[in-house]
């Protein structure tokens, strides 16, 4: 690794780390994406679909869900920002929470067929059981995620290099994703047809499916733990004896107005793409495959598999381009990829051609995974300027408020799904939906997100960091404390 260049001198300052070491740290996001996104991606399709639970109550179920997450995300970044062990702060919490957020995944779909139909307070106790379980679970890969996201801002003091670890990041994010869009078509396995039905099981081939991704989770924490290390440990946190407050710290990062931007333009994303992105499977189910729930699924999978090579295409392309035009400028360009990719989803979505969707999905994918590269790589700098006016390293304030307003937006989006499905007169009984109810989904999925990235836009360019603000404010804090 090649130590940076003495403070004071104008020189390009690099820091790079090797292909290995970011490559192990990107494993992570396997976890976040299968302890976090597949419940939501595949909850419609189980409790609704295949059980029977009214839309409208897996929508608000899920927003519970979210809400409660974005409640214990400050929680889990307070306590590893405070934490003091020889293993550092992230490490113990992505070692302990990655392990039992993976054997305890499957957990969150041991539910019975026979529950739907029982009732508690007026409400199916499938409803009640989704809360329960996830009222325990989304503590624990909390406590996973936030020191995991938080760890990627100590892992190098360099303005490209974090690019770099984002990259390879959302990369690895877009390939763990396409776990989520295979779940369904696991599911269609012929060890999971109903004899004499030519129906699916759902619910037991999600059962199975979540005990394979959740020992992979475990292996991938412990792989983590012992492939990264916390460079800023040492020299800086171990320096400050004092604890960070968990409110005041919070009232702190709110004052810091490159952040407030920041936290504004990936609120905007997430609450104008997750409010439909329910919608697109049903769109896919019920306009494109004709209410043909297998085909549906089948097209699913792919949809995911060009949303992943969108992903994987887009990255190092928005991260070049980061370097050309700064990062700013490229998370803009990453917002006008999206518009083209869900305003086209009004005309790709087509049953006369249904592979057509999936060059909506794979732009969708390319703009998902270059804006968080960004979000991310900026998130970074944004740590670095409020140790300058601070003086104290607040990785896990910082990604947990963000997650909290982040998750609230997909909270409140995942609720609006349910209402616009309830709203449109969709029945999951019926294979063929009504005309009015086809059009107010792909209405939804076309134009909502757009107002979400157009809002997303304006605010990402009100963020002042630029290279060289960060290099100034790099060489600013290594002469007060020196390289880490």
């Amino acid at each position: 690794m090649q130590q940076a260049n003495a403070a004071g001198e104008k020189k390009v300052l690099r820091d790079r780390l090797t292909v290995s070491t970011k490559a192990f740290y990107s494993l992570g996001t396997a976890v976040d994406m299968w302890g976090l996104w597949l419940y939501p991606a595949v909850a419609f399709a189980v409790f609704n679909l295949y059980l029977g639970v009214q839309p409208w109550l897996v929508g608000l179920g899920l927003t519970l869900i979210r809400i409660w997450d974005a409640i214990t995300d400050p929680i889990a970044g307070w306590l590893s920002d405070n934490l003091r062990s020889r293993h550092g702060r992230r490490r113990p919490f992505i070692l302990i929470a990655g392990i039992l957020s993976g054997l305890m995944l499957p957990t969150l779909f041991l539910v019975s067929p026979s529950w739907v139909q029982i009732e508690f307070l007026g409400v199916s106790v499938v409803f009640w059981y989704m809360m329960l379980s996830t009222l325990i679970y989304i503590p624990i890969i909390s406590s996973f995620t936030v020191p995991y996201y938080s760890l990627s801002a100590e892992m190098t003091p360099d303005y490209e290099e974090r690019t770099s670890i984002m990259a390879y990041r959302s990369a690895a994010q877009k390939i763990s994703e396409l776990g989520n869009f295979y779940a369904l078509r696991f599911t269609n396995l012929a060890w999971f047809l109903i004899p004499g039905t030519g129906q699916k099981n759902t619910l037991l081939g999600i059962q199975v499916y979540t005990v394979i991704l959740g020992i992979a989770m475990a292996i991938i924490a412990i792989t983590i733990f012992f492939k990264t290390k916390e460079r800023y440990y040492e020299k800086v946190v171990l320096k400050v004896n004092k604890k960070i407050s968990f409110f005041s710290g919070f009232g702190q990062i709110l004052k810091c107005q490159p952040y407030r931007q920041m936290v504004v333009m990936g609120g905007a994303f997430t609450l104008g793409t997750s409010m439909v992105g329910a919608l697109g499977y049903y769109a896919t189910v019920f306009y494109v495959a004709g209410g043909n729930k297998i085909i549906g699924d089948n097209w699913q999978f792919w949809m995911g598999v060009a949303f992943m090579l969108g992903g994987l295409i887009g990255v190092p392309l928005l991260a070049n381009l980061s370097h050309r035009i700064g990062k700013r400028e490229a998370a803009v360009t990453a917002c006008v990829i999206g518009i083209c990719g869900y305003g086209g989803s009004w005309f790709l979505y087509t049953p006369a051609i249904q592979w057509l969707q999936t060059i909506s999905s794979g732009l969708m994918g390319m703009a998902a995974a270059s804006l968080w590269m960004l979000h991310s790589s900026i998130g970074a700098d944004i740590v670095d300027y409020d140790e300058l006016n601070n003086g104290e390293r607040r990785e896990g304030a910082f990604t947990s408020c963000a997650s909290y307003i982040l998750k609230l937006g997909n909270s409140l989006g995942y609720y609006i799904s349910g209402l616009i499905l309830t709203w449109s007169g969709f029945t999951w009984k019926l294979a063929v939906q009504a005309p009015q109810t086809i059009f107010w989904i792909r209405a939804s999925l076309a134009f909502v997100p757009i107002a979400g990235l157009a809002i997303a836009i304006i605010f990402v360019l009100r963020v002042p960091l630029t290279k060289q603000k960060i290099e100034e404010i790099r060489r600013n804090l290594e002469a007060r404390r020196g390289t880490v």
